[in-house]
């Protein structure tokens, strides 16, 4: 296979967007991916747009998007697997891409959230379980997620304070993230205050809904090197499921899908967990960060909380971990998150994260995770 890098790269402000559609969120990332990319429309062949449906009023969002980003006719199509739906997209166009249907493609990530209530986006979220089996008595993601928590604290003796140091830490990166929800710093003790959400999580365990859009432009080998002198490539993509109902699932410590994902993009891209320096993960959840490390294979099964508490997974540590704040300082706009992961990693391969930047970054990871793990998508970025 030749390889298939990103030539450009453009974010949005993740918050509140009362300001804007969904439509002009997704122009204001795709504006500055252009221009990163230094290209015009005419060089695109198509768009992936990753987005879930059932949060915007309009059905078929990709239609929206592409006409008001002006790139009709050319083809466009919608990815959706819940939260990791923009990762399906950047995998989807690597596809095209490889294939040599399409030689540049636009990946755009894009959702307004805020504008339903926590009640309506709760039932949402819990029917991604199985509903015949789960959903229909009453689950939700922190009930889901805190029982991972639960399992994880009694096999392996890991604390609420060790989860509670992801929120920390997260929040102190994200203070320095202009496109971050929360640029604000907590403390330990101010998080175990705050109010409880489902045992053992309380408020600062958990991310928080956005609106917000990325951009990536992806082009195969011949016109990435053409076009730019700062190419990221992406040389692996794994991706893996496990059952929709959590209770047939091996056990409860950590995603299956993630670690057979990681395994597959491991080996694609010739690395492994020992040669990555920077990595974002899904951490919808504090515990979620924790299991990631061990999936991931960051350090052994069990001891995930150790190692945030040691502070391993700072920047100076063994592997930066959402240095841009994560889902729980930046926000977790469900149709962005993925392409919003790829994009901090992508700068920070270049160099060009400022503060937060991880000296000598030249391979770096993403980590998305759909529903409670039934979708898992792991991508390794390297940098030449």
């Amino acid at each position: 296979m030749s390889r298939v890098g990103v030539i450009g790269a453009g974010h949005g402000k993740f918050g509140r967007r009362s300001d804007a559609t969904v439509q002009e969120l997704a122009f204001e990332a795709f504006r500055m991916a252009m221009e990163d990319a230094g290209i015009e429309r005419e060089v695109l062949d198509a768009s992936v747009i990753a987005a879930v449906p059932e949060y915007h009023k309009q059905r078929s969002v990709a239609g929206v998007v592409q006409e008001y980003l002006n790139l009709n006719p050319r083809p466009t199509w919608l990815t959706e697997v819940a939260c990791a739906s923009g990762s399906a997209a950047i995998r989807t166009a690597w596809m095209a891409i490889q294939s040599g249907l399409h030689d540049v493609v636009a990946v755009i990530g894009c959702q307004k959230m805020t504008e339903m209530e926590t009640a309506e986006i709760l039932a949402l979220m819990g029917r991604v379980g199985e509903v015949q089996w789960e959903s229909i008595f009453g689950t939700t993601f922190p009930g889901y997620y805190a029982m991972f928590a639960q399992r994880h604290m009694h096999e392996f003796g890991t604390t609420h304070e060790q989860m509670l140091a992801v929120g920390v830490k997260n929040h102190h990166y994200g203070a320095l993230n202009p496109n971050a929800l929360f640029q604000k710093e907590i403390t330990l003790e101010k998080a175990l205050e705050s109010e409880p959400v489902s045992s053992p999580f309380c408020v600062y365990d958990c991310c928080a809904n956005a609106d917000g859009a990325a951009c990536l432009i992806l082009a195969n080998e011949e016109k990435a090197r053409a076009i730019s002198d700062k190419v990221v490539w992406l040389d692996g993509v794994g991706a893996a499921t496990a059952s929709m109902s959590v209770l047939r699932r091996p056990n409860l410590v950590g995603l299956p899908s993630a670690e057979e994902a990681a395994r597959r993009a491991y080996q694609m891209a010739g690395v492994t967990a020992r040669d990555i320096k920077v990595a974002e993960v899904h951490d919808c959840f504090t515990v979620a960060e924790i299991m990631a490390y061990e999936d991931l294979g960051f350090c052994r099964k069990g001891e995930g909380g150790r190692y945030i508490a040691e502070r391993r997974s700072y920047i100076g540590g063994e592997v930066a971990v959402n240095v841009d704040g994560g889902l729980k300082s930046k926000g977790h706009p469900i149709g962005a998150t993925g392409v919003s992961m790829a994009y901090e990693i992508v700068k920070q391969l270049r160099g060009e994260s400022g503060k937060r930047q991880v000296p000598n970054a030249g391979v770096g990871l993403t980590h998305n995770v759909g529903g409670i793990g039934q979708y898992t998508f792991v991508h390794v970025f390297k940098r030449d």
